[in-house]
Order: C-alpha cells, then sequence, then structure tokens
C-alpha cells in the first residue's frame, strides 16, 4: 500500500439510500457513491474496492471497460449471479459476498413456512378474515422428509433447523459428498431420483448454468403430489409457467416463494391469486439491522485488504460461490 487513500466506490440501486456504517471509511478511503451506469463508469477510473450493493444490477458489467486499477469487488449478497460476467470471472480481481449474514434468518425463514403449511396458517388467517369457525385436523413435521437444492452455507442452515424439529433432510449439490447437517447430499445428476422422496423440496442453490430452469415442468412431475415447493435462492432457477400449471394442476400441492424470475412480480401475475402459495418480497434474509451488518461485514474485510491479509467469502469465479474454508490473499 502507499501513502494514497484507498479509493472505495459504492454502487447502490437508483432508489436506494446509502447502507449505514460507511462512515467507519471516514479518514481511511476515498469514498464515491453511484447509482447507476454513468455515474459508476465516471467513478471507476482509479477505484481500488468496489462495494455493490444491488445484487440485481447490470450497471458493473456496462461500466466495467471504465475500471482499470481496480482489485477487489465486494457483493453485499449471497448471490453474485449478476457480476460473474466474462470480464470479471476471466479476471485476477478478488470477488467476495456476504456469505454468513444472511444463513440462519433465511433458514427460520424456510422452517416457519413448512410449519405455515403444516397447520395451515394461511387457511387460519382467511377464516380468521371471515369470523368463520372451522376445526380441521392438521399435519406434523416430524420424520418429513426435506430435500434441499444447495448444500452450501445457507443449505447448511436450513438442515440444521430442519433437523433438529424432527426432520429428515437430504441435500443436492455439485457432487455426492459428506456435508455437516445433512443425512446425506448427493449429486444434481441425481435430482429425479430423489425429488420423490420428499415432502417438501427447498432450492437454496446460487443460479448459473446449471441450476437455470433446474425446476421444469418434468422436475415438478417427479414430485410428490402432497409435497411443497419453497424456493429462496434465485427466480430463474425455476420455470414459472411450469410451476404455476404444477400448482393448478394437483402436481404438487403448494409453493412458498421469495424469488421470481420477474422481480417485482406484477400484480396480474397468477401466482398472486392461487391458495396454495405464500408469497414475500424477495426478503427471506432480511432482518431488522441487517443492512449496518452487511457493512460491518464489510468493514472486517476491508480491514485484511488494507493489511494484505486472505480476504474472508472469497467466490470461486468458476462456480459462482464460495468454496468451504478457501480464502485468498487479497491484492495489494
Amino acid at each position: 500500500m502507499t501513502d494514497r487513500l484507498p479509493v472505495v466506490t459504492v454502487l447502490t440501486a437508483p432508489d436506494e439510500d446509502p447502507p449505514p456504517g460507511l462512515d467507519q471509511l471516514d479518514g481511511r478511503a476515498e469514498v464515491r457513491m453511484s447509482a447507476d451506469t454513468p455515474q459508476l463508469a465516471s467513478q471507476l477510473p482509479g477505484t481500488d474496492v468496489l462495494l455493490v450493493t444491488d445484487f440485481r444490477t447490470d450497471a458493473v458489467v456496462e461500466a466495467w471497460p471504465a475500471a482499470d486499477r481496480l482489485g477487489w469487488v465486494h457483493a453485499t449478497s449471497a448471490g453474485v449471479d449478476a457480476l460473474l460476467f466474462p470480464a470479471l470471472r476471466e479476471s485476477d480481481i478478488a470477488l467476495t459476498n456476504a456469505r454468513g449474514i444472511f444463513d440462519r434468518p433465511i433458514a427460520e425463514y424456510v422452517l416457519g413456512l413448512i410449519l405455515a403449511f403444516a397447520k395451515d396458517t394461511r387457511g387460519n388467517i382467511e377464516l380468521q378474515q371471515a369470523a368463520e369457525w372451522r376445526h380441521r385436523d392438521t399435519e406434523r413435521i416430524d420424520h418429513k422428509q426435506v430435500l434441499v437444492i444447495g448444500a452450501g452455507a445457507i443449505g447448511g442452515e436450513i438442515a440444521r433447523l430442519c433437523t433438529a424439529a424432527g426432520m429428515q433432510v437430504d441435500g443436492i449439490a455439485r457432487t455426492a459428498r459428506d456435508v455437516p447437517g445433512f443425512a446425506s447430499v448427493h449429486a444434481i445428476d441425481a435430482l429425479s431420483d430423489h425429488l420423490p422422496r420428499a415432502d417438501y423440496v427447498v432450492v437454496a442453490a446460487p443460479l448459473n448454468k446449471a441450476t437455470h430452469h433446474l425446476f421444469d415442468a418434468d422436475a415438478f412431475r417427479a414430485m410428490k403430489p402432497g409435497a411443497r415447493f419453497i424456493n429462496i435462492g434465485r427466480g430463474p432457477i425455476v420455470d414459472t409457467d411450469a410451476l404455476v400449471q404444477a400448482l393448478e394442476s394437483g402436481e404438487i400441492a403448494g409453493a412458498g416463494l421469495d424469488v421470481f424470475e420477474e422481480e417485482p412480480l406484477p400484480a396480474d401475475h397468477p401466482l398472486w391469486g392461487l391458495p396454495n402459495v405464500i408469497l414475500s418480497a424477495h426478503m427471506a434474509g432480511d432482518f431488522r439491522g441487517w443492512r449496518a451488518a452487511l457493512i460491518d461485514q464489510f468493514m472486517t474485510n476491508f480491514d485484511r485488504w488494507q493489511a494484505g491479509e486472505p480476504l474472508h467469502n472469497l467466490v470461486d469465479k468458476k462456480r459462482g460461490a464460495v468454496p468451504p474454508r478457501r480464502t485468498a490473499r487479497a491484492p495489494t
């Protein structure tokens, strides 16, 4: 490092306020703010570190030719699919993500959805609104089978919580392997063999070529009719038309969806009106204080970067995810 203050450029969504906690960079870095492609293109020259808080952004790939000394890109999200364009993927620039911040909150969300389906919470709310007293029997989740697509940090936390609730949890990953928290983890090529056994199928995988539209009409047909489908990964992992067809036809019993192929979900989309669907607005991991927690995590890595120490949460840009227990030396 030289005596020159490093330049940190922060890219937010156009309608997003700067994240709280950036004042921790006062006196330690020159901070530039941008919210769109023209701003980013004008601010990238001389930038050392790019902090991206908009996980849907196209601005980075569009402004990329202006980057002349960039050494590190950090995403305040677990998914980094918007940043895995060829020029960044093939470069020596370090890419890190927010692994660890959202694991537990998302796992709690998934367990909450499972309980909501089993106990017919939506039905209770609808009957309450109608002032109708109707006794029903509900389901138990003990000994139910859960299949988690994605055996990374989020998938592992989902497995731990569901196991603690008495459920049997298997996983699907790129390759079969032993992963703590799972009863077993199978290769993605074996997905169709394991879908028919699951009572709950949970998508917690990153979006890449292997997972795009992984859940199509064939996958939903392979699920048991009483199964519920939960997606907290990325919307394009699911063929939405095929999902709607499976829900309307009764091929599957229900779906809990936090992510969608098109976000925001259009107001006239059929998913809104289906009685066997629970929707939320891409918020499964967003707890009170999460924005500040993301900047605290970035600052920990910033300290390491300035000290020339290995960065936490270094993404394997070929796989699009952080491998277990892998770090790399920060650029200097």
